[in-house]
């Protein structure tokens, strides 16, 4: 593939993939005024953030193995005219019930950008080329982070916070576009043949009796725990505790997301040298040790912003070089099963997503300390299980893998 070719797919790929993102990072700083506007408590607001979540992780197991069977484009465009429908409808809202409804039905139509583009990966690459690749998608995916909020702030400003659903309803048409245009199929005729709903059943039996995928998958979704409990609460905690406008909370959101991304482009020649495994295990410690680090500086009383927003900054970027790095090792032996694969990993990441997000909204009360504490969980989770999928013996032959595929 040339080089001009990589970085067209990538981009098509993380466009695509970021559509589902930005509907959630455009949406931020509109948290507390969909609140004041809808006469609702923060808990009820923020379930319209985790429905988002729930959805996405319903609908993947869907798209994936119907993308196996018919082809990656055709549930493409399903989802996200599904997904252009509900945010129309949840710019018409006028209840948080409505709303929560609505962004249920959001998710279900996201949940394609997220599964296949994946999959499409695969299709095309594996072991080091796979890194690459993802990363690439993920720089682009990336950018939604950085922007979404900072545009979102900009379009709360002009039109309130219904016009942030108004510019995803375009982001999606933008997406139908790029499916028709620049996307070609992936996925050949004579491998659909194989594909039916029993195979896919059986697919699912095959990936949930792998204890490695599994891992390479809890691993992934442990470390993307804690980012989904900084999107859940960061709002209300950089916001209305320590009093930043929505611009300048986009701007801190937007740094942080940068880290991210940076450190992701890493991954491939990261990989190369050291071989995919233990950039992982590194990475996954480290940013361990960071997350403990900010949670004891808060429960000991501190309760400085310029400490939360640097030690995130540091998990983040760490964060880049593990959620590619282990989605490229969890699909690396499932080549047939791609999309079925793909579609697990990321129901099980939003899904843990979500659980985390739940059980730490318990405990939320706009201070700090709650937030880090989930994030140093997830943290501490994901070291715990690197460790058993990762270490001891068997961790040598994964590394040359990762090295050598």
């Amino acid at each position: 593939m040339t080089s001009s070719r990589f970085f067209r797919i990538a981009l098509v790929l993380g466009l695509l993939s970021a559509i589902g993102p930005f509907a959630i990072d455009m949406y931020l700083p509109a948290l507390p005024a969909i609140g004041a506007s809808l006469r609702a408590d923060i808990g009820s607001v923020q379930m319209s953030l985790t429905v988002f979540f729930l959805a996405l992780a319903a609908g993947q197991p869907f798209y994936g193995p119907v993308s196996d069977m018919v082809g990656r484009k055709p549930p493409l465009y399903f989802g996200l005219v599904l997904f252009a429908i509900a945010s129309i409808g949840c710019a018409l809202a006028d209840n948080i019930q409505t709303l929560i409804v609505l962004r249920f039905l959001q998710g279900l139509g996201a949940a394609a950008g997220m599964a296949i583009p994946r999959a499409v990966v695969r299709d095309l690459h594996t072991g080091n080329d796979a890194a690459r690749l993802m990363s690439l998608l993920m720089l682009v995916f990336s950018i939604s982070p950085i922007l979404a909020p900072l545009v979102g702030s900009g379009v709360i400003a002009v039109a309130g916070w219904r016009g942030v659903f108004w510019a995803v309803t375009l982001a999606a048409i933008a997406g139908l576009v790029l499916i028709a245009t620049s996307l070609t199929e992936t996925r050949r005729a004579d491998q659909r043949v194989e594909s039916s709903l029993r195979s896919a059943l059986s697919a699912y039996g095959v990936l949930l009796r792998d204890g490695h995928y599994l891992g390479l998958v809890f691993i992934g979704s442990f470390a993307m725990a804690g980012f989904f409990t900084y999107l859940a609460n960061s709002s209300f905690v950089l916001i209305d505790h320590y009093g930043l406008s929505p611009v300048v909370y986009s701007v801190a959101f937007g740094v942080n997301a940068a880290a991210f991304f940076v450190a992701a482009q890493f991954n491939g020649r990261l990989g190369e040298r050291f071989g995919l495994v233990r950039v992982v295990k590194g990475a996954v410690g480290a940013c361990g040790v960071v997350m403990v680090a900010m949670f004891l500086y808060f429960l000991l009383g501190g309760d400085s912003m310029w400490v939360l927003l640097v030690l995130y900054f540091i998990a983040s970027g760490l964060m880049g070089l593990v959620i590619p790095t282990t989605s490229v090792l969890a699909l690396e032996t499932h080549g047939t099963i791609a999309g079925t694969a793909s579609a697990l990993l990321g129901t099980l990441q939003m899904l843990t997503g979500a659980v985390v997000m739940a059980v730490v909204g318990l405990f939320t009360d706009g201070r700090p300390l709650p937030m880090v504490a989930g994030m140093a969980g997830g943290a501490l989770v994901a070291m715990l299980l690197t460790w058993l999928t990762l270490g001891g013996a068997a961790s040598g032959s994964h590394a040359v893998a990762g090295r050598s595929a």
